[in-house]
């Protein structure tokens, strides 16, 4: 259970944000830092999305409304590890919903495609995000972008979230991704908002790789 920061009840931190300053260092980390990784990110998923082509019909890539910093609604990038129309059968498998709270979670969900899978097992799936990181609508490092419908029902000190951009990677996706309850995750997003320093953002990005070998929650 994730109950304070450093020894400070939750609720008792609510007041602290992140300066203009610290926002631009997290920027300028995002820009530089994502610069490189496009190097290498980019061509493997020219490969990746030629896997996804040949697996299943429809789009490479899949886009989706997703609640960002402040409220604003952007549109993610993920290469496509679903069969076409999957959005729309969410709600016949919402009685099969293996994770608390709005998000909808299923370790062996139907409308996953064969190499979908591989690519969800390995985060690969979120590798144009990088995109998305370059844009501004996200950074390497913070709070997981929920969607809009899900991002609504956050209430209360919940919506600290909001008051940072949402990241690849983050406390969540280190700690154990699926595995971790929704209301679990909402406080790692807390800490995360109220504690930043550049320092943990370089912490977590390293500590991403070996969370991601060893796919704990990943499905």
């Amino acid at each position: 259970m994730v109950d304070d920061v450093e020894g400070i009840p939750l609720l008792d931190v609510a007041h602290i944000e992140l300066s203009r300053f610290n926002m631009a260092v997290k920027r300028v980390f995002d820009i530089v830092v994502g610069g490189l990784l496009c190097v290498v990110i980019l061509p493997v998923v020219a490969v990746l999305g030629l896997l996804v082509k040949l697996d299943s019909p429809g789009p490479v890539f899949y886009r989706q409304a997703r609640m960002g910093r402040g409220g604003r609604p952007f549109m993610i990038f993920k290469l496509r590890s679903m069969h076409v129309g999957a959005d729309e059968q969410r709600m016949e498998l919402a009685d099969q919903n293996e994770y608390s709270g709005p998000m909808f979670k299923m370790k062996e969900d139907p409308r996953v495609t064969r190499v979908g899978d591989w690519l969800r097992r390995w985060s690969f799936d979120e590798l144009p995000q990088i995109l998305n990181v370059m844009k501004g609508d996200m950074s390497l490092v913070g709070p997981r972008p929920l969607w809009v419908d899900e991002a609504k029902q956050c209430r209360g000190w919940t919506q600290k979230r909001l008051d940072i951009t949402p990241g690849i990677t983050g406390l969540w996706q280190v700690l154990g991704r699926s595995d971790i309850p929704f209301e679990e995750m909402v406080k790692l997003d807390y800490m995360y908002v109220t504690g930043w320093s550049l320092s943990w953002d370089i912490k977590l990005l390293l500590q991403t790789v070996p969370a991601v070998v060893q796919k704990r929650g990943a499905y």
